[in-house]
């Protein structure tokens, strides 16, 4: 259905003031940020809400799901089948209360998590999906699972995290060795039938003098096989909870130092990287934060910014990458805390300013690179800029894509800054560093947050700024094409420029 009930006109629309249009890519972060977004802990939040408060998108957005077709209760989610069980902690159901995952055998492609996933991908972003799974099930289930998967472009699959512990199902159920075994199983049927999919290995970090990984024997090969290294370690956690109130002198809670954090890490990698067969994989922080349970909700985002700190000056070689877990919660974890009286809405917490910094500092941000040049007002050669047609986007990734960039030249800060873009387009778009999101169906985007929003960057009389332009899939998904890449790359052909109605003056003061 439009969103748009009225047809907007846009004939005051036009390129005025438009000094340059280029063919930009997209290139990875030094620090990828990635954000949680539903789990045991809180629900789904859409990604429109989370791009209006955050301003600008993520690489990879986290969802958490749980995969146990063969026990009795199955589909339904482990707390609701089992209302009146006893339990003492998060992990005490039968299977993990995390949100049933309804693809594979018999599910549907309307079911979740897949309308989750096409939401972000819609909105620019690549998907991380954690599944804890019964290590029981079939080649069969699992070929099932990686075809429901293949659509989705270059996403993670986190199977069965935290493996070295002891709480999740898996661990309860399995040995390290068949967990270890299961999963170099999962990844050899995921690499056949979707090899855009990178698998990762979540299990720990080092902490023991003796400088060995946990259950390092059990685990060799599934190191050996995976894409990406992964491991959950926060700062501070109050794993009691729901089920105590963290009091100080509680056994229930951790707290760890700046400087035994980055040693644990930096330990970890590098023996990572001699038992992987001397290769270097990417390495997550798939879980990351800092409790406010523990250390208060002020001093929380202080820590935060002490760790981006220390990581934009020294830049460690470790490949590394984090997921801020998670945006709303029910805890302390939360960019946002959940409101009891209504779940529906958030409460921002004081992380949240403090993470919007961490967004901007370059060392955490996604480069922009210049490939072509299509247009420039100081060439006399150039044609005139209404020539410039057909353009071609590609969508590999929120790492890899390729978009166009405007340049503007500002006569100051304006009062009216909207884009009229070609109405069945699925984009994404940056105007003066902060992002907006165009859905099919609508025309105009109107762009003034990114001038009065408190955290807007100042323009100034005679400043260029830029508006940077890409096309994510439409539906969220790829779609199955006679392309040899179209499971890693999408299409977009814009037939024209968006436009742009800039006005420096209001229509009429009110006294």
């Amino acid at each position: 259905m439009d969103i748009q009930k009225v047809t907007i006109d846009t004939s005051r629309f036009g390129l005025e003031g438009v000094t340059e249009v280029n063919r930009i890519r997209l290139t990875p972060a030094g620090c990828a940020l990635d954000l949680g977004d539903g789990s045991e802990r809180g629900e789904y939040v859409c990604q429109d809400y989370i791009l209006q408060k955050l301003g600008r998108p993520h690489r990879n957005i986290g969802l958490m799901y749980t995969y146990y077709p063969n026990d009795k209760e199955w589909p339904k989610r482990s707390s609701e089948a089992y209302p009146e069980m006893e339990v003492h902690g998060q992990w005490d159901y039968p299977y993990d209360d995390y949100f049933p995952y309804g693809g594979g055998i018999g599910g549907s492609p309307d079911a979740q998590p897949f309308q989750q996933m096409r939401d972000i991908r819609r909105h620019g972003q690549d998907v991380t999906l954690t599944l804890t799974v019964d290590c029981r099930i079939s080649d069969e289930q699992i070929t099932a699972i990686a075809r429901d998967l293949k659509p989705f472009g270059r996403m993670r699959l986190r199977v069965n995290h935290e493996c070295a512990g002891t709480w999740f199902t898996h661990n309860r159920r399995y040995s390290y060795q068949e967990i270890g075994d299961f999963f170099v199983r999962f990844s050899k049927i995921v690499k056949k039938e979707a090899p855009n999919v990178d698998m990762v290995f979540c299990s720990g970090i080092i902490m023991t003098p003796d400088g060995k990984l946990p259950k390092e024997e059990e685990f060799r090969e599934a190191y050996r096989i995976a894409d990406v290294w992964s491991a959950d370690k926060y700062f501070a956690l109050h794993f009691g909870w729901p089920f105590d109130i963290c009091e100080k002198g509680d056994r229930t809670f951790m707290a760890e130092d700046l400087s035994e954090y980055l040693k644990n890490v930096d330990r970890t990698v590098r023996r990572l990287i001699e038992i992987g067969d001397g290769r270097q994989r990417p390495f997550s922080a798939s879980e990351f934060n800092i409790d406010g349970d523990v250390t208060g909700p002020v001093a929380q985002g202080e820590s935060l910014l002490r760790f981006a700190d220390y990581m934009s000056k020294e830049q460690p070689d470790w490949m590394y990458s984090l997921s801020m877990y998670m945006f709303r919660d029910r805890g302390r974890l939360g960019l946002e805390m959940e409101d009891p009286n209504c779940p529906d809405v958030g409460i921002e917490q004081p992380l949240m300013e403090d993470y919007k910094k961490v967004m901007k500092m370059p060392y955490f941000r996604p480069g922009v690179e210049t490939t072509e040049s299509l247009y420039s007002r100081s060439r006399e050669k150039d044609p005139e800029i209404s020539e410039v047609k057909e353009l071609l986007l590609r969508w590999g990734g929120a790492e890899d894509s390729e978009g166009i960039e405007m340049k503007v030249r500002m006569e100051g800060t304006p009062v009216f800054f909207e884009l009229a873009c070609p109405k069945e387009a699925n984009l994404m778009i940056a105007v003066n560093d902060r992002w907006f999101y165009k859905r099919p169906g609508v025309t105009v985007i109107d762009a003034m947050p990114a001038f009065f929003a408190k955290d807007a960057k100042p323009v100034t009389a005679g400043e260029e700024i830029s508006i940077l332009i890409f096309a994510p899939p439409m539906d969220g998904e790829n779609p199955r094409t006679d392309r040899e890449d179209w499971a890693v790359n999408y299409y977009t052909e814009l037939q024209t420029l968006p436009k742009l109605r800039v006005r420096y003056e209001p229509c009429k003061m009110v006294r």
